[in-house]
This record gives structure tokens, C-alpha cells and sequence, in this order.
């Protein structure tokens, strides 16, 4: 069941406003996984990078 079946069709500036907010979501969660990453690799050293696999 869509929302324009149960009668709620958003405006043109709605449809923005909420891709607007998508985007923003998505961007922050990146840079969050960024910034954990970034943190593991410089609590490990440097060193962890030269290991041998």
C-alpha cells in the first residue's frame, strides 16, 4: 500500500525537504564510520599496518 492510496501525497517541497534530510542522514553516518575507523587505526598504531597476513 503506497501513501498516495491512503490519501497522503506530499508536495513538491516536502519530497525535497525529506531527500534533503536523507542525504544529510547518509553523509553523517559516513563520516561516523569514517571517524571510527580513523580512531581504530590510531589506537592500534601505525604498526598494524605493516603486519604480516
Amino acid at each position: 500500500m503506497t501513501r498516495e492510496e491512503n490519501g497522503i501525497k506530499l508536495t513538491d517541497e516536502q519530497q525535497k525537504r525529506r531527500r534533503s534530510r536523507s542525504i544529510a542522514i547518509a553523509l553523517s553516518l559516513v563520516a561516523l564510520v569514517v571517524l571510527f575507523y580513523v580512531v581504530t587505526i590510531v589506537k592500534m598504531g601505525p604498526e598494524i599496518l605493516n603486519r604480516a597476513l
